[in-house]
């Protein structure tokens, strides 16, 4: 059983992955880290993995094999998981209509 201290530390270090995965990105050239499309990809599949363990503790809970707080954390997680992923969405989005913005 996880506890929610544990969970929660989780999440924030796969946010902090995701943020160094960027930083990469940004700051060097465009052979000396992931594309940006890998970055994206990654970040997908952590919002798909974490909701794949959602599903698994509530399917946990209801056989009686799992604790209630395990469902929980899990979903917040997810939760935490999601917003991050709207919130880079959000970016992404803003910095295109930046560019489109610009004058030529």
């Amino acid at each position: 059983m996880s506890t929610p201290i544990a969970a929660a530390a989780n999440a924030y270090a796969s946010i902090a992955r995701m943020r160094d995965d960027t930083a990469k990105i940004a700051g060097g050239s465009q052979d000396s880290g992931p594309s940006f499309s890998s970055v994206l990809k990654d970040v997908v599949n952590a919002v798909t993995d974490t909701a794949q363990k959602s599903d698994v503790q509530a399917q946990a809970v209801a056989a009686g094999k799992s604790n209630m707080i395990d469902v929980v954390t899990a979903v917040a997680e997810t939760e935490t998981t999601m917003q991050t992923l709207v919130a880079v969405r959000d970016k992404v989005i803003s910095a295109y209509e930046d560019v489109l913005k610009m004058p030529i």
